[in-house]
């Protein structure tokens, strides 16, 4: 490496520090609002520099709306739950594909109570509901993302069975149908009473996806 190089490398190297810093106030800022109740169909960009310290023009450099910066934390949480989720089924394996499914859909609703800017981004705040998050990321998470391969791969290496071809469709659905569940049971007015949907959700999921 030459000395031009060098000297070009090191000036870069606090331009991206900078730049990953500021994108993390960015989030940091969204996630307060979202915190706080700001419902993600409410929520302004401006609103968002604001919290951040940022000029709205400084916003946009990074993201190019409030969409991408809604999809980006709601990434950013799914890859922090899926890490969770890991190290927690690591700790205390699942004896059948049923009690792996509960014990997902347990970790979620516990994830969603514990972080509530990401609750607000996957269901609204409360009394408003609605989905912040894109179809798109939705789908694609739910279709190819790392807990849907999770589960794929958890089938075969835990439990020894195969996922047929209509696997990945019967998938989509289960996570179209999940999702509304936890997000009823989130309207709840007491923990017994969420409880009692997610109970319903590991019900009603488990014989779709893996048969009687």
């Amino acid at each position: 490496m030459g000395l031009s190089t060098t000297a070009t490398a090191r000036r870069r190297a606090p331009v991206q520090e900078r730049s990953q810093e500021t994108v993390g106030r960015i989030h940091a800022a969204a996630a307060r609002l979202l915190a706080r109740g700001t419902g993600a169909h409410t929520l302004t960009t401006a609103q968002i520099a604001a919290e951040a310290g940022l000029s709205v023009g400084a916003l946009y450099r990074f993201f190019p709306d409030k969409q991408a910066i809604i999809d980006a934390i709601a990434l950013s949480h799914l890859e922090a739950f899926q890490d969770e989720l890991a190290t927690g089924l690591m700790a205390d394996l699942p004896e059948t594909p049923a009690a792996f499914l509960a014990a997902v859909i347990d970790a979620f609703a516990a994830y969603l109570a514990a972080h509530p800017d990401f609750r607000t981004l996957a269901y609204g705040p409360p009394g408003q509901p609605g989905r912040a998050i894109s179809p798109a990321l939705f789908d694609r998470q739910a279709e190819e993302g790392a807990l849907a391969e999770l589960l794929r791969e958890s089938l075969v290496t835990l439990f020894g069975l195969e996922p047929d071809a209509e696997f990945p469709f019967r998938l989509r659905i289960a996570a179209e149908l999940g999702d509304r569940l936890i997000a009823h049971a989130f309207t709840q007015p007491d923990a017994p009473a969420r409880q009692r949907i997610l109970a319903e959700a590991k019900a009603i999921l488990a014989p779709y996806l893996f048969g009687a």
